[in-house]
């Protein structure tokens, strides 16, 4: 099996193909496009793509991807994220003007960043970043990254747990192509919903879950291709196996419409 995910070797996301696919080829895509694209065309058989985060919320490009997208989740990941600040070999902490890493892994040290007076610098990966940072040869120049990406790029740990929060956790997903199966242990579904345009119609539909024994653990609302109206993305808790599923979504909510099943998992705690 071919395991697709966003990123070069030794990001964030590879990390998390490798602790979850240890024995399956792994390929890495320089856009969250170019991975959707991959699965959707059958080159890779499972896609592991980050969607939350802890500090910084969802991960926006994969989240609205998920509704068009011809699969469904199949399970999670949570990996604990602790950047470094990755220099070239004799550069000084005091030196570093830039950093580079991706968009999210900048966002999770904001904090730090501004208050060293670092320039953050985007790019597509963390471990595309360290890559950078070693061709361009500029001891004032480092990337934010996860700390095992700086020896095979002859780089140093300048600096260790560059993040503004403790708990600093990626959760990830992995996409399978098609309608799989409900597995037995699954008790974990994402769906995505609009309601009526009427007063009380989200509470009413969130009301009906709760009836029904679902347990919201996540919601969030999104544009969707009509201005001005949303669409709620939504993690839930239920009773395991397609029977748990079908007594929380058969029949569907009343106040429910245009109702995506975005896949239904084990949760890991």
């Amino acid at each position: 099996m071919v395991i697709g995910y966003q990123g070069e070797r030794y990001s964030y996301s590879d990390r998390a193909s490798r602790e979850m696919f240890p024995d399956e080829d792994l390929i890495g895509y320089p856009s969250f496009v170019a991975a959707f694209s991959a699965l959707t065309a059958g080159d890779v058989q499972r896609l592991v793509l980050p969607i939350e985060n802890s500090t910084t919320g969802s991960v926006l490009p994969v989240l609205d991807r998920l509704v068009e997208a011809p699969a469904r989740i199949v399970a999670e990941h949570q990996i604990e994220v602790r950047h470094a600040l990755l220099g070239l070999p004799g550069a000084s902490l005091d030196g570093i003007k830039q950093v580079r890493s991706h968009p999210e892994a900048l966002a999770q040290a904001e904090g730090i960043i501004q208050a060293r007076g670092w320039q953050p610098i985007p790019t597509h990966d963390t471990a595309g970043a360290v890559r950078e940072t070693a061709e361009h040869q500029n001891p004032a120049e480092a990337a934010l990254a996860p700390p095992e990406a700086a020896r095979p790029h002859n780089l140093e740990v300048l600096m260790s747990d560059v993040v503004d929060r403790a708990h600093n956790t990626t959760r990830f997903v992995v996409l399978a192509g098609g309608e799989p199966p409900i597995a037995n242990d699954a008790d974990k579904s994402s769906m995505a919903f609009e309601t009526q345009h009427r007063p009380g119609a989200l509470a009413l539909a969130l009301t009906e879950l709760g009836l029904r024994g679902a347990n919201l653990t996540r919601i969030e609302s999104r544009p969707t291709d009509t201005p001005w109206r949303y669409r709620m993305f939504v993690d839930l808790i239920h009773r395991p196996g397609p029977q748990g599923f079908a007594e929380v979504f058969s029949p569907l909510p009343g106040a429910m419409v245009e109702l995506h099943h975005l896949g239904t998992y084990r949760a890991e705690v």
